[in-house]
């Protein structure tokens, strides 16, 4: 547990207070601190494959724990000190934890991405469809460790990419174990949220969002919605379709092999994060877009996630048009995808736990 006579060193508040901006799935924050001394720590990190649809395997929260680790590395940069992170293995891995020790490092220069940490945010609404210069590519593609690639969908494939995320979206829209998810990871009315995502962030007018708050409180209502009013049409044309269309470019990230156990998830994690916070120094705009990978997932492995007719089936016809997308070979490694453009900063965001609130509680408390 956190050791009550070691108080919490300012350099070490600092770095954890920026580190815990790293992004994470529906804002979930799956860590929490273990103060061991000045410079020492163990990260505890959690997932919520129990409880997600989407949280196959906990990978996508491995995902955001690279994050973490990647942020909390550039942020120590501040302070001339080098981030070295073990994996306890002996640890289940719905409960991974990371030694972490911050060791001096006198010819340290600063990572200019840790100026863009607390910037870096989901931008769901419009962009320009500016196409990216060679040199944005180039510094994006430079962002990424040796071994990862990005692929870029621009022009006709930009508006495959769109119409695949629209009907994505008609697939997670219709199906109850999405819906639990859904309802509970928004909060409503909502510029911010430090736990959740604010509803006015999702980027529907506010009639469309009214109606949602309303629909999503009962799955009977979303199915009558669903069946007889066209329910999901005005969600995924504004949050899909639109926006999918106003971007200068989807992209897929792709890992050098692909990722199975959960160290490749936690490096592929940092790389990511580095593309973001490359993205965001570049006054750039991003939305991840990962659900298609994480179908595409439980059909290659022929696991069933919806009780609901037909949805396995949807999910595999959806996976064969993402790799005649990208090929068989980027599909197959990908391990991140979104939309990018040159844009304003969202005005609706999530925000974090304060980081009082992220010390490890060794009772188990959120």
């Amino acid at each position: 547990m956190n050791r009550p006579d070691v108080p919490l060193d300012p350099v070490l508040e600092q770095i954890l207070d920026l580190a815990r901006w790293a992004p994470s799935g529906d804002n979930t924050q799956p860590w929490r601190f273990e103060i061991l001394g000045p410079r020492r720590l163990i990260v505890h990190g959690h997932d919520t494959r129990q409880t997600c649809v989407y949280d196959l395997d906990g990978h996508p929260s491995q995902l955001s724990l690279g994050a973490l680790l990647e942020t909390m590395s550039i942020a120590a940069t501040r302070f001339r000190l080098q981030l070295h992170a073990s994996r306890h293995t002996e640890a289940p891995e719905q409960h991974p934890r990371f030694s972490i020790d911050l060791l001096p490092a006198p010819l340290q220069e600063t990572d200019v991405l840790s100026d863009f940490i607390q910037s870096r945010s989901v931008q769901r609404r419009a962009l320009s469809r500016r196409p990216l210069s060679a040199a944005e590519q180039a510094a994006l593609a430079g962002a990424l460790p040796a071994g990862y690639q990005v692929h870029w969908l621009e022009g006709s494939a930009r508006r495959q990419a769109a119409w695949l995320m629209f009907d994505n979206a008609g697939l997670r829209l219709t199906m109850p174990e999405a819906w639990q998810v859904h309802r509970s990871v928004i909060e409503w009315n909502a510029r911010y949220s430090t736990q959740r995502i604010p509803s006015q962030a999702l980027g529907v007018d506010a009639a469309t969002a009214r109606l949602m708050q309303w629909v999503m409180q009962r799955w009977e209502r979303v199915a009558f919605f669903n069946r007889w009013l066209a329910g999901t049409l005005a969600p995924r044309l504004q949050m899909d379709l639109l926006p999918g269309l106003a971007c200068a470019a989807h992209f897929v990230l792709a890992a050098p092999r692909r990722a199975q156990r959960i160290d490749d998830f936690v490096d592929a994690g940092r790389a990511v994060q580095r593309f973001w916070l490359t993205t965001t120094s570049l006054g750039l705009q991003l939305q991840p877009q990962l659900t298609p990978l994480i179908f595409a997932r439980y059909v290659r492995e022929g696991r069933i996630f919806s009780a609901t007719a037909g949805m396995q089936e949807r999910a595999a016809a959806l996976a064969r048009r993402g790799a005649e997308l990208v090929g068989a070979s980027v599909w197959d490694h990908a391990i991140f995808m979104g939309r990018i453009g040159a844009g304003p900063a969202a005005r609706s965001r999530s925000l974090r736990r304060p980081l009082q609130q992220l010390l490890y509680d060794p009772t188990g408390s959120p």
